[in-house]
């Protein structure tokens, strides 16, 4: 797929305030600081879409961009450390569920999980809420020119194993990705157009 056009097209902390177009949407989270700005920007071909910041947590609204006039792509808040107040987070947090469980367009989220350190008990608890709340998504594994293909393989396969031990029949689909290089672009940009064309040539959209 070719990313022809990104606009940005609200930011809000209200589900019901999302737009109403049924078009299908593909949310990208993670814990603060873990590259998801760079990551979208990359995906995207737009240095400055998203917002990118040194400091955790910058990122505190569902954000909905439309790509191509026919999907968005949804920036939401990191889960875990952010440097707000308890109440900021709180309602964060709280949207972000709220967005998750009753958002009828979300076709994937993608999480996102930096390569670098070994499973983080925040991260296999989000995937964890995830596969219970049975909602579609991919793990995709950042910051990947940081480390040398041997240590890449052996992190993505710690992953697996932590998974596999908590119950998981499988290891979810990933990618593994690089903002720096654009390790990773085609094969999610493909991934979304396939499922899109699926979709398109259903009944959903």
């Amino acid at each position: 797929m070719k990313i022809n056009t990104a606009e940005f097209v609200i930011s809000n902390s209200e589900v019901e305030k999302c737009p109403k177009d049924r078009i299908p949407e593909y949310a990208f989270i993670g814990r603060s600081n873990v590259g998801k700005s760079s990551l979208i920007n990359m995906i995207t071909n737009h240095k400055n879409l998203a917002k990118t910041s040194g400091r955790p947590g910058k990122t505190q609204l569902i954000n909905h961009f439309l790509i191509n006039k026919n999907w968005h792509l949804v920036d939401l808040p990191g889960y875990g450390y952010a440097k707000v107040s308890k109440t900021t987070k709180a309602k964060f947090q709280q949207f972000i569920t709220d967005y998750f469980e009753t958002r009828e367009q979300l076709i994937c989220a993608f999480v996102l999980v930096d390569i670098r350190h070994e499973p983080q008990k925040i991260d296999t608890e989000f995937i964890e809420y995830l596969g219970e709340s049975e909602i579609p998504f991919c793990i995709v594994f950042t910051k990947a020119d940081k480390l040398g293909k041997t240590h890449i393989h052996k992190h993505v396969e710690a992953y697996k194993k932590n998974l596999l031990a908590n119950d998981w029949e499988e290891m979810p689909q990933y990618f593994v990705t690089s903002a720096e290089s654009t390790l990773g672009k085609e094969e999610i940009l493909t991934y979304i157009d396939e499922v899109n064309q699926s979709l398109f040539t259903g009944s959903d959209f």
